[in-house]
């Protein structure tokens, strides 16, 4: 039963990072994920630190809270001339050492080590359980379910205004698709979707579960929705595949699951240049006859 819950929380990673990752790579902002990976910290820290307690909610609202300010503080500065990268490093380096301070000032006795921070441990997942309508499962298991329909609702709800904004801003503003909101909506959903996968992946890995999957997804899909699809499947894949080698090769789960993203996006890759090089050699063989 415990392995069981692995999968299904590591399955549940990989769908719902999957679902967040899509935009991000359409809209070129994979750096900002890995800030905001980083930054939730901070924004964990300090609701930990004003609640005394690790419930769940609260450390979403803190996660939220952290992702909407690293958004805003880098488009603060890159409007003000700072060349956007550039922005992004000032402000995650910044907000995540200020974090990782305040865990060791006042957070160092409890279950929120710089360690677990940036590794998690989806093996731990299992034992911390929660009961809700007479159902008992566990908690990060309930938080990406949360997490997931809190995407799927957003992407019911706007899909076709963020289609429009992600590749025609001007025009998406000029009649009337509140862009701005949609942006730091979209920030939020990603900072929920980060502290999901806190326990599981950890600050650092998630970053590989936002962008690996949804990047090879996007080297072969046609549409917006088949590199949803093939995202999804990607993460969930990479989950499985990874937590199994893992347990085989007795390493690191988080770790390994990160890996073999990596792997998928460059056997992918690699396949697609061959396919590509051998069209290419056939159309040149057919010409010159």
């Amino acid at each position: 039963m415990i392995e069981f819950w692995v999968v299904v929380t590591g399955l549940l990673v990989g769908i719902t990072c999957g679902i967040a990752g899509v935009f991000l790579i359409l809209r070129k902002m994979s750096m900002i994920a890995d800030a905001i990976s980083h930054t939730v910290l901070f924004g964990i820290v300090i609701a930990f630190i004003i609640t005394q307690t690790l419930n769940g909610f609260w450390m979403l609202v803190g996660a939220a809270i952290a992702g909407i300010l690293t958004a805003y503080l880098v488009q603060l500065l890159h409007s003000s001339g700072i060349q956007e990268d550039a922005a992004i490093g000032v402000v995650f380096t910044s907000l995540f050492a200020a974090g990782v301070l305040l865990i060791t000032l006042f957070a160092g006795n409890v279950h929120l080590d710089v360690e677990h921070v940036l590794m998690g441990e989806i093996a731990f997942v299992p034992w911390d359980r929660w009961t809700l309508f007479a159902v008992t499962m566990p908690k990060a298991v309930w938080m990406l379910l949360l997490v997931l329909l809190i995407n799927i609702a957003f992407l019911l709800l706007f899909f076709k205004e963020m289609k429009l904004a992600t590749f025609d801003p001007v025009y998406a503003a000029s009649i009337g698709i509140p862009v701005v909101f949609l942006h730091y909506g979209f920030m939020t959903s990603i900072s929920f979707t980060t502290v999901a996968a806190f326990d599981s992946v950890g600050a650092i890995l998630v970053v590989a579960m936002l962008i690996g999957p949804s990047a090879t997804a996007y080297l072969f899909s046609k549409t917006i929705k088949q590199m949803f699809i093939f995202s999804m499947l990607f993460g969930a894949a990479a989950s499985i595949v990874g937590y199994y080698l893992a347990k085989y090769w007795d390493t690191s789960i988080a770790g390994m699951m990160a890996a073999t993203v990596g792997l998928l996006f460059v056997v992918t890759l690699c396949s697609q240049k061959i396919i590509e090089h051998r069209r290419k050699t056939l159309v040149s063989k057919l010409e010159s006859m």
